[in-house]
């Protein structure tokens, strides 16, 4: 039992001495610091002293980068005024949705109604609120999206131009929707304009 007891004292008095040290001891060198200690900023905080502390970065995106997220970059610009070689162009870009999903048909439905129906109707026959038989403040009926010989078989590539930059009196709406959304709309109007059509097939085999 003595025994026990003096080594337990001894190994204390070992323990105390070590703690007791005027040893400075360091924890030694950090492989790659950079990715052990994180440089990251808030996202509202001030960037402005970075390039002081040696941090090249900026918060714009580098260029002819996408987000993950968004669809790519509509591949024809705009024409310069007087020009329409582009708009023609346009014609023979294909959409990246080729159909909808019952839920997509209903978001598409809803972005149409917000963005588009105010000009062209609910039911998109060129008579929204703006117009209103006339008796509303736009003077002129906007495009009929079902019925105009012009409108009814434009290509999705070529509406999505008019979209993207604006057309005549209708203005860009490429800040309202994304890229992805705007293809959503288009598939909708598409879509509505091949029941209209397959409505009136009927109709004129009869008048026959």
């Amino acid at each position: 039992m003595m025994k026990k007891l003096a080594i337990i004292m001894v190994f204390s008095a070992a323990v105390g001495m070590m703690s007791c040290s005027d040893v400075q001891r360091t924890p030694g060198h950090v492989y790659m610091p950079d990715m052990a200690y994180s440089r990251a900023y808030e996202t509202y905080a001030d960037h402005s002293n970075l390039a002081a502390n040696g941090i090249n970065y900026t918060n714009m995106p580098v260029p002819g980068t996408i987000s993950r997220e968004e669809d790519l970059p509509f591949p024809i610009a705009k024409d310069k005024p007087g020009d329409t070689t582009n708009y023609h162009a346009s014609r023979e870009v294909k959409s990246p949705i080729d159909s909808l999903t019952a839920s997509e048909t209903a978001e598409a439905e809803r972005l149409y109604l917000i963005n588009c129906g105010i000009c062209h109707g609910p039911k998109l026959n060129g008579n929204g609120p703006l117009y209103n038989d006339g008796k509303g403040p736009y003077p002129v009926a906007p495009k009929n999206l079902v019925a105009d010989p012009v409108v009814s078989v434009m290509p999705e590539g070529q509406i999505f131009y008019s979209v993207e930059y604006g057309k005549n009196t209708m203005g860009s709406y490429a800040s309202q929707l994304s890229r992805k959304q705007r293809w959503m709309v288009i598939r909708y109007i598409k879509d509505k304009q091949l029941e209209a059509k397959a409505t009136a097939a009927p109709a004129a085999t009869e008048a026959k």
